[in-house]
């Protein structure tokens, strides 16, 4: 099958024989494709080694055959994102955690659109923790794992404010006391499903929880990012209180 000008992004690449490269993508209508980049690393490719960089929107022509798709044509799309320091680090954060929770071929226009937006918000200084955890949020959901953060599972009323859950993956939010392991506030879930931007605090005890069912859809695996993101925070913060603009 023959794939015209795909808006797509690389996510991943490692080099392949000589000359070559092979890719893993996310594209707008087809999902996350394995690529195989024949020639790009030669001194006489058509196609350019620096257009196949994270973080440039592409469009490519792909043939695709079976589980792998070939490249045969590729276009920059504006001006690459620029992701620095602590961005940069969080938008490999990103690639991994596409790469590890979609199934190839499988797509998803929602998921495209939520990646490029996040990867404009990293390259514009935003939130970093904030901006992860609306991505984690949108990738859930357009996976089919999607957060429940209206209702009480136990109950099925509205969450309240002022109350503490503790987040089950199967079921969702369950009313508990305020001192228990892994409490959050009510709050702070109404904040994620609205998109408001909660506290410091709130911040972080959703970083905790969506990585909790991260790690569930995981089989109990960890991400490599995880590691490398709380070695940069831990650097960054000269104090124990985390702040919005550095909480991973």
């Amino acid at each position: 099958m023959r794939i015209e000008q795909q808006p797509a992004y690389v996510l991943h690449a490692r080099p392949y024989r000589e000359t070559s490269l092979l890719l893993e993508c996310l594209s707008r209508e087809h999902g996350r494709l394995g690529v195989v980049a024949r020639g790009v690393r030669g001194e006489r490719s058509r196609l350019r080694r620096a257009q196949l960089e994270p973080f440039q929107a592409l469009s490519v022509d792909l043939l695709l055959r079976g589980e792998m798709a070939t490249l045969t044509a590729v276009e920059s799309v504006g001006t690459p994102a620029r992701l620095t320091g602590d961005a940069g680090l969080a938008g490999l954060y990103l690639n991994e955690l596409v790469v590890r929770l979609t199934a190839r071929q499988d797509g998803s226009p929602p998921l495209f659109d939520a990646y490029a937006l996040t990867v404009q918000r990293l390259a514009l200084g935003e939130s970093l923790g904030w901006t992860l955890r609306r991505f984690e949020r949108d990738l859930l959901e357009t996976t089919g794992y999607g957060l429940q953060l209206q209702f009480d599972a136990a109950s099925g009323e509205l969450l309240d404010p002022e109350s503490s859950y503790r987040y089950e993956v199967e079921q969702g939010a369950t009313r508990c006391p305020a001192s228990s392991p892994h409490a959050i506030r009510g709050s702070d879930l109404l904040a994620l499903e609205a998109d408001v931007l909660p506290d410091a605090y709130g911040l972080k005890a959703l970083r905790d929880m969506i990585r909790g069912v991260i790690r569930f859809h995981l089989g109990g695996g960890e991400l490599r990012a995880w590691r490398v993101l709380a070695m940069a925070v831990s650097r960054s913060q000269p104090s124990r209180n985390p702040s919005p603009n550095q909480s991973d």
